[in-house]
């Protein structure tokens, strides 16, 4: 081990007898040179993104490291490459209770305890839950933890703002090699996602390419394009095809637009009662 750490050129002492030992040579600072300006750049950009999210000691001690590697003759250039990418991680309005979260589930992590709390299904239905978390995840503008459940016996992520009454338990856990949580259309198993064909007003172009490249979109006259629009039968995706209003309609295929008509007059009823 001493070896592997002068080779790695920090210069390492012995001093023998009582009270002697190994020890780093007195004086000896870490090179600054090992980071490039991009480096450091590159380090302050995604700590100070974090930093605005997970509040804790140890990343305001890990950002004020990481200046403190960078020389005086470079800060200037350094600051401007550091602002020229900016990331923040916060949904444009959501759930105040969220951000609380953080901080508990990073210490359940750090200490190895289970979390226990109350989840809101899909149905809305309250179940208990308590998982071994393993990740903070955020997909989408949307916060998640990825976990071992207990209920279920598998692994799951759990969304933050379906998350009611979140506490540590005192209950610590073993780790174990977990699989990456799935994060993509082509990691779901069922229903597979689709393709729909959608008109729409050329007003709406902004809030589609949310969700596709402008390369799906053929025009259609002069004020409407039609667009392959990617898709899964599910009620959440209908609900981003209802929020798109009377601007967009679906021709194919018939299964999607009959529940699209379908959600209407439903809709319709619930308003004219």
């Amino acid at each position: 081990d001493i070896d592997a750490i002068s080779m790695a050129g920090i210069p390492v002492r012995a001093t023998p007898g009582v009270g002697g030992g190994f020890e780093i040579m007195p004086g000896f600072k870490l090179d600054k040179k090992v980071f490039t300006a991009n480096d450091l750049s590159a380090l302050l950009m995604g700590l100070s993104s974090l930093s605005n999210v997970v509040h804790g000691d140890e990343i305001i001690h890990t950002l004020s490291k990481v200046k403190s590697f960078i020389p005086a003759e470079q800060a200037e250039m350094i600051a401007v490459k550091a602002n020229q990418i900016r990331i923040d991680l916060h949904p444009w309005m959501s759930n105040p209770h969220i951000r609380d979260y953080f901080s508990t589930i990073t210490s359940a992590l750090s200490d190895r305890h289970l979390l226990s709390f109350s989840y809101i299904g899909r149905k809305g239905a309250l179940i208990e839950r308590t998982i071994e978390p393993y990740q903070l995840v955020s997909k989408n503008g949307q916060w998640y933890v990825y976990g071992f459940c207990n209920l279920r016996k598998d692994y799951r992520l759990f969304k933050l703002s379906r998350i009611i009454d979140l506490r540590i338990e005192a209950t610590s856990y073993t780790p174990k090699d977990f699989p990456a949580p799935r994060l993509t259309i082509d990691d779901l198993a069922s229903p597979r996602p689709l393709t729909i064909t959608l008109r729409i007003h050329k007003s709406l172009t902004e809030q589609l390419l949310d969700y596709c490249s402008f390369d799906r979109f053929t025009p259609d006259g002069d004020s409407h394009y039609l667009v392959s629009f990617p898709f899964i039968d599910q009620d959440y995706y209908y609900g981003i095809l209802l929020s798109f209003g009377d601007k967009c309609e679906c021709l194919a295929p018939d299964l999607v637009r009959k529940k699209l008509q379908e959600k209407i007059l439903q809709l319709s009823e619930r308003y004219r009662n």
